[in-house]
Formats: structure tokens, C-alpha cells, sequence
């Protein structure tokens, strides 16, 4: 049976409603992993090839455009996430969690930095980067050996280190490549672990 004529405009409508918000939060993206923390409306517009009315009215609602890169994001990362525990000794497993860190940090960098300068004001952001680094707490309880996870402080301790926030200072603010970043959270690590100090 053929929707009547008026059902088939609104139809129309929506469609045409949902694939220009698809081509946005997509533009958002790419602006954001290009290294724009807030993107213009007109540079939006733009790169998604909608009209800019478009934009301002998909903008009135920030909170969902938020949800929806956010959810794009996470099934971006999820595979790097979802890997299979790593085995071997206690340094190989370490090892292991800090190469996978560090990929997972490269990734999300740009999107942790943009989402930092809406934060105050979305609360559906600060939920967000509560999940997440309770997600990240969890797989690094879950991958170490029973006598670390016993040692509250030391735990506590990891989890710092093995967190976004410590590899963004290295890389932004102490200005370290991947690498150097990558051997100085394997000399914490490994200090904070064994004792002594991580590999040079």
C-alpha cells in the first residue's frame, strides 16, 4: 500500500534530516582529528556539504551531536580495546598494556582535547569520560597479576600512569615524541613494578 502523498514528504523530510546530521557529526570528526578542538559552523558546513542552516540547527542540540561522536568514537576504538589479555611474565604484560595504551592515546587525542574544552558545560561529556576511564581502569585491573591487583596503592598508582592524562602531559606538555613518551611510562612502570629502574 502507498503512503499517502503528505506521509511521503515527511518521510522525505526526516531522511534527508538524518543523512545531513550524518554528514555533520562525520565533519565534526574529521575537523577534530585534523586538530580543530571547535569547529567553525561555516567550516562544518563545508566539509559536510550542508547548507549552514543546516548546521546552526543541528548545533541547537549540542548534547546529542556530543553523544553521537562520542558513540562513533567508541566503536572506532573498541577493537583496541576488546583485545585478548596479554600473558607472560609481569614485564611482558606491562609491556604489552603500555604499547596498547599508547596506540589507543594516539587515536583519542584529538577527541579528548576537543571534548576538555566543552566539558564544563555538557554533562553528557563528563559521564562519558567518567565510562571511560573507568572502562581503561578495569582492563588494567583485569590484566595484572593477583599480587599487584592486592597492592591498593600501587594499583592506584598504575592506573596514573597507564592513564590518558599522564601520556597528554608527556606528549603535549613535555613536548615527547610516541617513543619517549612510550619509554618513559615503561621506566615508571617498571620502577613502580620492580623496583628499579625500566629500560633506558
Amino acid at each position: 500500500m502507498t503512503p499517502p502523498p503528505g506521509k511521503q514528504k515527511q518521510d522525505g523530510r526526516r531522511l534527508r534530516s538524518e543523512v545531513s546530521r550524518r554528514r555533520i557529526v562525520e565533519a565534526m570528526r574529521e575537523l577534530i582529528r585534523e586538530g580543530s578542538v571547535a569547529p567553525r559552523a561555516e567550516e562544518v558546513a563545508a566539509r559536510a556539504d550542508v547548507g549552514l542552516r543546516s548546521v546552526f540547527r543541528h548545533f541547537d542540540d549540542m548534547e546529542s551531536l556530543y553523544r553521537e561522536i562520542a558513540e562513533a568514537m567508541l566503536l572506532e576504538i573498541m577493537p583496541m580495546v576488546n583485545l585478548p589479555q596479554p600473558s607472560g611474565s609481569t614485564a611482558e604484560i606491562v609491556s604489552e598494556m603500555i604499547d596498547r595504551r599508547a596506540k589507543l592515546f594516539e587515536r583519542i587525542m584529538p577527541f579528548r582535547t576537543a571534548a576538555d574544552v566543552h566539558l564544563h558545560r555538557s554533562p553528557f561529556l563528563h559521564e562519558d569520560r567518567l565510562r571511560m576511564n573507568e572502562m581503561l581502569r578495569k582492563a588494567m585491573r583485569s590484566a595484572l597479576p593477583a599480587g599487584i591487583r592486592k597492592d591498593k596503592m600501587l594499583l592506584d598508582a598504575l592506573d596514573a600512569v597507564f592513564s590518558f592524562e599522564f601520556w597528554r602531559r608527556l606528549r603535549s606538555d613535555q613536548e615527547l615524541s610516541p617513543a619517549q613518551a612510550r619509554r618513559v611510562v615503561e621506566h615508571v612502570t617498571s620502577s613502580l613494578v620492580e623496583g628499579k629502574p625500566g629500560k633506558g
